[in-house]
């Protein structure tokens, strides 16, 4: 199959074609020419769109969907057009399915449900059996079945000899371990951050220190036993000091934020809206600030959308019962183009595949094609008729956004919204 995109501005650092405006011929899904104008024939199908972009396809390192067990929430197959639609072109998936994935087999159904998918999934898999914090799971069968990383989805790591296992033990086979920060000691019955608005609400908080303490305990530990360790969904000022600090001391330390800590702050909860009750909890407008400066300066290393789809029976409920979670790939793009500008957007979606261990795949003739194709002009609002998820528990309706996704061309596949 031959597709010619038609005027298409190339935004990829590493491709020769970088900020040009070009035509590109795909072939039988490799890039077969790439020049200023390539006259189309009959045998080639022709995709333009306005002020049509294309980057290499974009990554989340955090991604729940909830087959096998609740599919009601989303299964797989809808999940991962989502995210084409979205311009994710890989995904890596979190554990927390029914039953949890922490073995081999457990890996091999996720891989092979969705192996000839145009997105690329990853798996996680679950640190600890059943993600219960006890015992370390099946880490090198699950990595030899396809599983990039290791750990339990929101549950933190209560045991730091656990840890030190697990760091430990990955390095030999290259692996990593994923730590969840929040010190449940500190934390406790907690829902919302603890400062002025907990009060004036009268909801329970979960102090920042909760989250603090467990990054200064994991960064020591690794210091300790070496090993790679990624500290997702960071959510405070103090957070971006520690990991800074233990960059600079050469530690092999990621980490990443989510779009709506980098946007939403702990006001939004005046009107008790469940969409808002997410893990880690929204923080305040100087916690947004450090962590939009930290993606600036490279302390952070990614920004995820946290995708957690919640079924309506677990979210129109009192506060207090309702789960935590809220979609993000369908307002990725637009919010953090709006939010942080189009370069700094598409280079927090794409890099952090490295630490995953993914390899990149610039724009460049020969090369298999991973893109994604957007437009970074035009504003506007998400709004509840964009969700393409099943589940509608968007944290982002209202909320101003910039450009518009179209699609992706990968892996032989062509999904665009039309």
């Amino acid at each position: 199959m031959k597709v010619l995109l038609k005027d298409t501005t190339v935004l990829d650092p590493l491709s020769p074609y970088h900020e040009e405006s070009v035509d590109i011929l795909i072939e039988n899904g490799f890039f077969k020419q790439i020049a200023k104008e390539i006259k189309a024939s009959e045998d080639m199908k022709v995709i333009t769109f306005p002020n049509l972009s294309c980057s290499q396809g974009w990554f989340d390192s955090s991604v729940s969907f909830g087959e096998p067990g609740y599919e009601e929430r989303e299964t797989l197959l809808h999940g991962l057009n989502v995210a084409a639609r979205s311009g994710f072109t890989s995904i890596a998936l979190q554990p927390d399915t029914n039953p949890i994935i922490d073995t081999n087999a457990a890996v091999g159904f996720i891989t092979g449900k969705t192996v000839h998918n145009p997105v690329k999934v990853y798996p996680i898999g679950a640190l600890t059996v059943k993600s219960d914090g006890v015992d370390l799971a099946e880490l090198y069968d699950m990595c030899q079945a396809g599983a990039i990383a290791f750990g339990d989805h929101k549950k933190a790591i209560e045991n730091p000899t656990l840890l030190k296992l697990a760091l430990l033990y990955v390095q030999n086979f290259d692996g990593l371990v994923i730590s969840y920060p929040q010190d449940n000691a500190i934390a406790g019955h907690g829902m919302v951050h603890e400062e002025e608005q907990s009060t004036l609400l009268g909801l329970k908080g979960i102090p920042a220190l909760a989250e603090e303490l467990q990054i200064a305990r994991d960064l020591s530990i690794l210091e300790y036993t070496g090993g790679k360790l990624h500290i997702p969904t960071i959510s405070t000022q103090k957070s971006v000091e520690l990991i800074r600090d233990a960059k600079a001391k050469g530690l092999q330390v990621s980490c990443s934020v989510t779009v709506h800590h980098l946007i939403l702050t702990d006001q939004e909860l005046t009107t008790f809206d469940t969409r808002y009750k997410v893990l880690p909890p929204l923080r305040t407008s100087s916690d947004t600030t450090a962590l939009i400066n930290g993606i600036e300066d490279g302390t952070i290393d990614m920004i995820t959308t946290d995708h957690q789809p919640i079924d309506i029976e677990n979210k129109k409920v009192e506060f207090d019962h309702a789960k935590y979670g809220t979609l993000g790939l369908e307002s990725a793009f637009g919010i953090l183009n709006n939010l942080i500008g189009t370069t700094t957007a598409l280079k927090m979606l794409t890099q952090g595949k490295t630490i995953f261990g993914i390899k990149p795949v610039p724009i460049e003739i020969g090369n298999p094609v991973d893109i994604a194709l957007f437009n970074t002009k035009g504003k506007g609002k998400f709004t509840k008729e964009k969700v393409l998820s099943t589940s509608k528990n968007s944290a982002f309706f209202g909320k101003e956004t910039q450009g518009e996704v179209y699609g992706i061309i990968a892996h032989s596949h062509i999904i665009v919204n039309t």
